[in-house]
């Protein structure tokens, strides 16, 4: 891969074995006319088509990092992952996991744009968002943002792992952006406390970002596409809150 191209790209994150959302955002990012994609990691745990994730991603030129599932998945005995997890390396091949393991953590593109999925010294912390105490997440307290970004030289931050599309201009920069999710919008954690997280829309998310002369313009975009596989695929391997999360966006539908 040549030197990459700040000026206008995309950015992916969290499709969790959703290929079926992920040919979608890649058909509306080629029909923006866009070459360059970063993608945030978190590709394949889930109870949808890891193996058919693997292969979109692994023909196409994407700068890609690990997420904390993809973590998992290289560091875990079978016996000790997540259920999402124990689904997904069931279908991955050890071509897949070879991929997988060549990831980095985080990386830096040019002088201005640093990418890691959850902070830059943990995978698993969610950066924009916190605890809100009643089961939920909220925007987390700018000091606290703040504090994550100390140390790192970017004028744009690029994190994922909540699924949220989110913008936060911090008031002495820099700016950092959550695409949201290409193919889980809502999902339950147990860690640190049990909470949900709902988009609350079925739409597969990511952002499209261009370095403009005032700052950094950024858009987010949801993309309507047939999910029916998918929901089939997590009913089949008795997920139905997935099912839920596919059809709806919330977590548990009214």
């Amino acid at each position: 891969m040549g030197a990459f191209d700040t000026k206008r790209f995309a950015v992916i994150a969290d499709i969790h074995g959703n290929c079926d959302a992920l040919s979608a955002v890649m058909a509306d990012i080629a029909g923006q006319g866009i070459k360059g994609v970063v993608n945030l990691g978190d590709h394949f745990s889930g109870p949808l088509a890891a193996s058919e994730t693997a292969d979109l991603l692994m023909a196409k030129d994407f700068v890609s990092i690990k997420g904390n599932h993809d973590r998992w998945l290289l560091e875990k005995p079978v016996s000790q992952m997540w259920r999402s997890d124990q689904l997904a390396i069931a279908q991955l091949s050890e071509n897949h996991l070879e991929w997988l393991e060549k990831l980095p953590a985080t990386t830096k593109l040019g002088d201005q744009v640093f990418a890691c999925h959850g902070t830059p010294n943990d995978d698993n912390t969610y950066w924009l968002e916190a605890l809100a105490g009643n089961g939920q997440i909220g925007l987390r307290p700018q000091d606290q943002i703040a504090q994550f970004a100390k140390g790192i030289e970017a004028t744009l931050i690029l994190c994922a792992h909540t699924h949220i599309p989110r913008r936060v201009d911090l008031p002495s920069g820099p700016t950092i952006l959550n695409p949201g999710s290409v193919g889980c919008p809502a999902y339950d954690d147990t860690e640190p406390e049990a909470h949900i997280v709902q988009a609350a829309t079925p739409t597969a998310s990511y952002a499209l970002v261009e370095h403009g002369p005032l700052g950094w313009i950024t858009c987010h975009r949801n993309i309507p596409y047939d999910a029916a596989r998918m929901i089939e695929m997590a009913r089949a391997a008795g997920a139905e809150d997935w099912a839920q999360a596919l059809s709806t966006g919330w977590f548990k539908a009214a």
